[in-house]
């Protein structure tokens, strides 16, 4: 298991906790919660893929370069998800933050 830690400017803080995905074959859970530092979201990866790390670095700040996202501490647990589905998981991370009533109850 390989670890990446990165670090973004961000805006106002995330407000709640929120999950997004599942790890299992070839997908990944993105966990995302309120920050311990304002305006920075740091992102904490778990891969079981080993020398990504310029892949992710690449991918990650495309992502957070494109839009002011809120301040959040994000983990991210991968077993071997494409570029796609990473973008994927964030984005519905962060849609399930800012549309919380619109979230389906899964049990």
């Amino acid at each position: 298991m390989e670890k990446i830690f990165y670090e973004y400017p961000a805006g106002a803080p995330a407000s709640e906790r929120v999950l997004a995905g599942v790890v299992a074959s070839g997908d990944l859970e993105v966990l995302l919660e309120p920050p311990s530092a304002s305006h920075v979201t740091s992102v904490a990866i778990n891969t079981s893929v080993h020398g990504k790390s310029r892949v992710w670095q690449a991918l990650l700040t495309r992502i957070f370069a494109s839009a002011q996202l809120p301040a959040a501490r994000i983990e991210i647990n991968d077993f071997g998800a494409t570029p796609g589905v990473v973008r994927l998981r964030i984005e519905q991370a962060f849609e399930e933050l800012h549309h919380p009533h619109q979230r389906v109850n899964r049990k």
